[in-house]
């Protein structure tokens, strides 16, 4: 007998046996940006090889690796993800399937993120490593809804967070985490993983996970299952599909851990198929074949390693600008271009009009419609400080932030250019007799989230500490979607990295949304934007303009008019009657009670964003009880507010109108679009 035969018959079989146990890649989502390359180009060759080489480095046992490609002045920034539970030839499968995909679903487009349900790589010519990022953010959901959303929700909220803690500080460095839930009883259970890519900071991990967290009941609330998708971190939940292999706590589990529990019928996640092969080869099996398959992958590893690390490389440190813009003229556009987008600033694209100038609709060469601010005359601001500010703003970007397109320097001409947004502000519909029917609770509590996430962006996650300081439901803007986006940043300032507060001389902001500390004392923080929030999340719960109080018979305004229906136990009473009742009663009273921790008068009790976040959407954290709110209305006579006593001059204006004191020079960082 041919025993050299039926010995490679056996293996190959076997072989076949194990690649066909291992999990099979399934694409998820993926998102394409930045400019152009053309192909055979200097960034389409590198490119080829950032994907080579990830693709050749996917055996690394921990799942991560990152690289550089620098060839002829340019730079390609790449990286790869693998789900924390799965093997390295598994990892190599997927990552080789993404490298030869990649380009297919983003083609020629210089930035790429590609998630498949196992893996995820993205490349950029921009610096991209030890940067938490939480845009663009995607989500996939199971079509079935739970028989309990309550139950449900509050057991899933209680594992979300066990698993945000775990990854983020728990012994493990790779930021994984998988765990379980009861749901009903022992035979239902949620199946729930997190992970962060492992080159940012455990607490930019726990940031990335609370705010994917705070996605869910906005996205998938009451779903089966459901998937939030980053580039810095993700999530997924299943209910009795345990779609994770079974791993135990670090160390690496040995070969006779427990076997996975039977896995359930397939589910339906946005019409894409989440299910898995959970079954695995024998351990003899795997002992057999695996040294012959990582022989190969090893050699192969190997070789590209070798033509890839004679590349030369640059220290990303160096790259001039990195994540920052090139140089302030790419953003630069021509006045003729502006004047051709607005026909010449026609009152017909008038859309809102302020103290600081006029905003009109435009439209590019290209079709994309834009906001066009012109900035009055008497702006006061030079030239190089103009331009410094609007690289400034241009860093910041987040989905819950207006985005700065450019700019527009020509003689005494300031403009700056954004995108459109086409249902104005929050004000604009929130406050309109008619348009308010448009804003039901859904969309009302994705708007508070939002704020949140935009105002913990500045706040924390941000490259720059900004605190906002004239937050206001007239400075948040809507898409068409009604996704809340933060604008107007004319009042804006910059915080050091330890710094925690700043004293001014001159008081900025609009009154109603002001803080104490700051109206009285010129002391403004993070806690100052907190409290501005608090106001907004209970006008938009009661449906009332904190100004409308002034001009009605009450003796109170909104802050003492929610309080004292906290303390009478009719909380639910304060909300909006066209949404009182189909609201979900538990989120409305857990956003009253939020609010009213936003608006305490001690500074040192009020939340950071963070915890707000945090506190809205996981449902096992227990919350404090707020003390009595800052501001007080003593007198139905005229509009004159007193401030703990204090009647302050300045606050005798036409509260009909929100509006904004004006500011010095020396104050001003930009203003944003502010249409009406």
């Amino acid at each position: 007998m041919d025993y050299t035969g039926l010995l490679f018959l056996l293996s190959f079989s076997l072989l076949c046996l194990l690649s066909q146990s291992t999990l099979q890649p399934n694409f998820a989502a993926n998102s394409c940006s930045g400019n152009n390359y053309t192909s055979n180009s200097i960034y389409h060759t590198n490119l080829n090889l950032l994907l080579s080489s990830l693709s050749s480095n996917a055996t690394n046992s921990t799942g991560f690796y990152n690289t550089t490609i620098v060839k002829n002045s340019r730079t390609v920034y790449g990286l790869y993800l693998c789900r924390g539970d799965i093997t390295s030839q598994e990892c190599q499968n997927c990552v080789t399937t993404v490298s030869s995909n990649i380009t297919t679903y983003c083609p020629n487009e210089t930035v790429a993120i590609v998630w498949y349900d196992i893996c995820m790589l993205r490349y950029s010519d921009q610096f991209i490593f030890s940067t938490m990022q939480e845009d663009p953010t995607w989500f996939l959901w199971n079509v079935n809804n739970v028989s309990n959303p309550s139950q449900f929700n509050q057991s899933l909220g209680t594992l979300m967070n066990s698993l945000v803690n775990k990854a983020a500080f728990g012994s493990s460095t790779r930021l994984f985490a998988v765990g379980t839930a009861n749901y009903t009883n022992s035979f239902e259970k949620i199946y729930g993983l997190v992970q962060c890519t492992p080159d940012i900071t455990q607490n930019d991990c726990y940031r990335c996970l609370v705010a994917a967290v705070a996605y869910i009941p906005s996205c998938c609330n009451g779903k089966r299952g459901a998937r939030v998708l980053m580039p810095s971190c993700n999530l997924r939940y299943e209910l009795n599909d345990p779609f994770y292999e079974s791993i135990a706590s670090p160390p690496p589990p040995s070969p006779s851990a427990t076997p996975p529990p039977p896995h359930s019928p397939p589910t339906t996640t946005n019409n894409t198929v989440t299910s898995e092969k959970q079954g695995k080869s024998s351990t003899n099996i795997v002992a057999i074949v695996v040294p012959v398959a990582a022989a190969g992958v090893i050699l192969l590893s190997v070789l590209m390693y070798c033509l890839v690390i004679r590349k030369k490389r640059q220290d990303p440190s160096m790259e001039n600008g990195g994540n920052a813009i090139r140089s302030v003229e790419s953003l630069q556009f021509d006045f003729s271009a502006i004047v051709a987008a607005t026909n010449n600033f026609a009152d017909v694209n008038k859309i809102g009009e302020g103290g600081f100038g006029e905003v009109f609709k435009g439209e590019l060469p290209n079709g994309q419609e834009i906001a066009v601010k012109r900035l009055s005359r008497n702006s006061g601001q030079g030239a190089e400080e103009f331009k410094n500010e609007v690289v400034l703003v241009a860093k910041l970007q987040h989905r819950n932030l207006v985005r700065l397109l450019g700019f527009c320097l020509e003689g005494e001409e300031k403009i700056l250019i954004y995108e459109f947004v086409p249902n104005k502000s929050l004000d604009y519909i929130l406050f309109d007799p008619e348009k308010y029917v448009k804003l039901d609770w859904q969309k009302r509590y994705k708007i508070i989230g939002g704020i949140a996430r935009g105002l913990l962006y500045l706040h924390e996650d941000s490259r720059l500490r900004i605190i906002h300081r004239d937050l206001k439901a007239s400075n948040i803007l809507l898409d068409d979607e009604m996704n809340p986006k933060i604008s107007d940043f004319g009042m804006a300032r910059i915080f050091g990295v330890d710094q925690t507060q700043a004293n001014t001389n001159r008081i900025v902001g609009t009154y109603g949304y002001m803080s104490p500390e700051y109206a009285m004392h010129g002391q403004f923080s993070v806690k100052s934007d907190v409290f501005s929030f608090g106001v907004i999340v209970l006008e938009i719960l009661t449906g009332k303009k904190n100004s409308s109080f002034y001009q009605s018979n009450y003796a109170e305004d909104i802050l003492s008019y929610v309080w004292r229906h906290w303390n009478e136990g009719t909380a639910i009473e304060l909300v909006d009657p066209i949404m009182r009742e189909n609201c979900s009663r538990s989120e409305v009273m857990r956003c009253i009670h939020i609010g009213l921790l936003c608006v305490q008068d001690d500074v040192a009790d009020r939340p950071t964003m963070a915890s707000v976040v945090l506190m809205l959407n996981s449902y096992s954290v227990t919350l404090a009880l707020p003390s009595q709110p800052a501001f007080f209305v003593q007198s139905r006579m005229g509009p004159s507010v007193i401030i703990e006593g204090i009647e302050t001059e300045e606050a005798k204006l036409d509260q009909s109108k929100s509006r904004s004191i004006p500011f010095s020079v020396n104050e001003v960082s930009i203003t944003e679009l502010e249409p009406r």
